[in-house]
């Protein structure tokens, strides 16, 4: 598997299949701005560039299209996942109002959380830190989105997890997006610090003081004016 290797040794990432491998190299592509929002999927052009056949291809962008990066359109192929303006502001809003759901159960009566209960949040968060500092932006976007997820576990519901997980993969491309703008413009370090702070709030137990860290949290500053939240956009 001559392909494979060299693919593996291009990524980096032990990927187990030539699949994953795709997925990876896609999915690295869509995050990093390569391949941008609405753009076509050429099949022919995507197996030349990867060395690979059409199968696995099909197959990665299946499982991309699952993740709420690609969108396959009848009759006219595949395309990066493009949201509308109304799109975008109504997935923040609900992630929103999710995670205060999700972080008032956790909470509930001023709750003090088990350091256990934060393991898998604190890596995410550690994670986030550690591919922020080597410059991997791809690592640096699935650890953002784990961090939320593993805010909204922290509930203990099932279903809201359900329900929160394709909201939040809908939204990857987007808070990847102005991640990448933040760390351009200021200190690559200033998301993290933003991450650690609702980190912090939510391991004091301070229900009010995760409200107030969520309000200032940032979710879009640096989309496009027309994506973010008014209360985020700059004066004219």
């Amino acid at each position: 598997m001559a392909v494979a290797s060299r693919l593996s040794d291009d990524d980096g990432l032990g990927a187990r299949s030539l699949t994953e491998l795709v997925v990876r190299r896609l999915r690295g592509e869509i995050l990093s701005g390569a391949l941008a929002p609405g753009e076509r999927l050429v099949e022919e052009h995507l197996t030349r560039r990867y060395q690979t056949s059409r199968a696995p291809l099909r197959e990665a962008l299946r499982q991309l299209g699952e993740q709420g990066l690609v969108d396959h359109l009848p009759r006219r192929g595949v395309r990066v996942a493009e949201l509308s303006t109304r799109d975008v502001d109504e997935l923040f809003s609900l992630r929103d109002v999710l995670e205060k759901f999700a972080l008032g159960n956790a909470l509930d009566a001023g709750v003090v959380l088990e350091p256990a209960q934060l393991t898998r949040l604190a890596e995410a968060l550690a994670t986030m830190e550690k591919a922020t500092t080597r410059d991997d932006p791809l690592a640096r976007a699935e650890a953002h989105r784990r961090f939320h997820v593993e805010l909204v576990a922290l509930a203990g519901h099932q279903h809201l997890s359900r329900v929160y997980e394709p909201v939040i993969l809908k939204l990857q491309l987007y808070m990847a997006t102005n991640i990448r703008r933040e760390a351009a413009t200021r200190s690559p370090m200033d998301s993290v610090h933003r991450h650690r702070r609702l980190f912090d709030a939510v391991a004091s137990g301070d229900y009010a003081a995760v409200l107030a860290v969520l309000a200032g949290h940032g979710a879009r500053v640096y989309l496009p004016p027309e994506a973010q939240d008014p209360k985020d956009r700059q004066p004219s």
